[in-house]
């Protein structure tokens, strides 16, 4: 086992730069606490939400008529950006986003 020596002096400078880490840590995690991926929503939660079709989107984002966030190749979506969506969405609905009605089958 291997023992290091330091002074008094350089050990409370350690513990004061470590207090100073720590208390800036806990400030960006207090400001990006509504940034957390579980309040997110992935492509098929807001398709099935919406009830679109992931090409439908897809055309929707090409078009930044929803916000996302792009974590390698898969998107997210704020639940605020989907909700905003919900009353516009009939006319972006494709026919087959339709849902089919009893007597047509």
């Amino acid at each position: 086992m291997e023992v290091v020596i330091i002074e008094k002096k350089a050990f409370e400078a350690l513990l004061t730069d470590m207090a100073t880490l720590l208390e800036k840590v806990d400030v960006l995690a207090r400001k990006c606490s509504g940034r957390r991926l579980s309040n997110w929503l992935d492509g098929e939660d807001v398709c099935r939400m919406l009830r679109i079709s992931p090409r439908t989107l897809q055309t929707l984002r090409d078009n930044r008529l929803i916000a996302c966030s792009q974590i390698n190749r898969k998107f997210f979506y704020r639940p605020e950006e989907v909700e905003r969506l919900l009353p516009l969405m009939d006319c972006y609905r494709t026919r087959h986003d339709q849902p089919i009605k009893s007597d047509e089958r």
